[in-house]
């Protein structure tokens, strides 16, 4: 059994590598939106081997876990079993949540089991061997007094110069060495690296997948190629950045292309496009042939407002001459005639 193989049983596991923080609480629609980026997250990027240990409440982290894969150790002890149930997350995903309780470190100052643990994944709608874990309180139950000073792991951890190994994307299952002239030239011992399981990176296949020889020999074979291509592509792009930078050729040999990376051109090609379809949109898509906006006021007929206008302001000269009329004859006593109108009527 490799020095890998043994770690990989005290609890070492891929881990995304950046910290996602502690959440005090994690809800399911939370799992769901960060599962559901999961993919574009992980894609093409390497996660690292590392050791989940005595976590502290609220740790949030993303690790590389195939489905039916025993979860690893992380130095705590769990007095219940762990619980699993699928549910609907809608938009044709379903939701697996791991429940166990009743946790504790052992020989340290929890004195009731209170930790929580709680790991998502998408069976559908995702990537299957992504897992979100969140570590948190639940309700505090006496700790056996058997187990209080029993441990769960051996201490120190073992430590393993593995390199970060890409687990999702066109790349998954290479492994990513540190930049520097050792690492470039470094060659990886024959037989060193673990099987791959099934749409996973190198050295998972001992957690549950036992792998025929022959496989594991092709694996490898296939796992140096890459590791060799990606050396030659790193010692090439090194001497072109010495000799005054990397230049695109869009005519040439089809070796030319070895010493640019795909994201490279691809990234160029983009760029080129773009730069071509923004100079053809500007010409076509603003033109002068667009109509000018009419006047907030066409909806009127300006003749018929003016014809409309004098009316009134005769009606309105007329009521003036009446009002007029009649303060002068009440002046002078003479009697109203619009109110002799009304007794009239009224006597009638």
């Amino acid at each position: 059994m490799s020095l890998l193989q043994q770690a990989q049983q005290e609890g070492l596991c891929l881990q995304f590598p950046e910290p996602l923080g502690q959440h005090r609480e994690f809800t399911l629609e939370n799992a769901v939106n960060m599962l559901s980026q999961a993919i574009n997250m992980a894609n093409n990027r390497p996660f690292q081997w590392r050791y989940i240990d005595k976590p502290p409440e609220g740790l949030l982290a993303m690790l590389f876990l195939p489905p039916h894969t025993p979860f690893p150790n992380d130095g705590i002890r769990w007095q219940e079993n762990e619980t699993t149930h699928v549910m609907n997350a809608g938009a044709n995903r379903e939701l697996e949540v791991s429940e166990i309780k009743s946790g504790f470190v052992p020989d340290s100052q929890d004195h009731t089991a209170w930790r929580l643990r709680r790991r998502f994944r998408l069976l559908k709608g995702g990537h299957p061997n992504i897992v979100l874990v969140h570590y948190t309180r639940g309700p505090s139950t006496p700790i056996v007094p058997s187990l209080h000073n029993q441990p769960v792991r051996a201490y120190p951890l073992r430590t393993v110069a593995e390199p970060p190994t890409i687990v999702v994307g066109d790349k998954a299952g290479q492994k990513v060495y540190p930049p520097g002239p050792g690492s470039q030239m470094q060659q990886p011992p024959p037989g060193s690296a673990p099987p791959v399981m099934p749409g996973g990176p190198p050295g998972m296949a001992n957690m549950g997948f036992n792998r025929a020889a022959s496989q594991a020999d092709l694996i490898n074979h296939q796992n140096q190629a890459h590791e060799q291509l990606e050396r030659r592509r790193m010692m090439e792009r090194e001497k072109e950045r010495a000799a005054g930078g990397c230049k695109l050729r869009e005519t040439g040999t089809p070796g030319d292309l070895d010493s640019i990376s795909t994201r490279s051109l691809a990234l160029t090609r983009y760029k080129r496009n773009h730069d071509l379809m923004n100079e053809v949109f500007r010409q076509a898509a603003f033109g002068t042939t667009a109509p000018h906006p009419s006047s907030p006021y066409s909806i009127f007929d300006k003749e018929d407002l003016e014809s409309r206008t004098a009316k009134l302001e005769q009606e309105i000269e007329l009521m003036k001459q009446k009002a007029a009329e009649r303060r002068v004859k009440k002046l002078q006593g003479a009697p109203d005639v619009a109110m002799q109108d009304q007794g009239q009527l009224l006597t009638a």
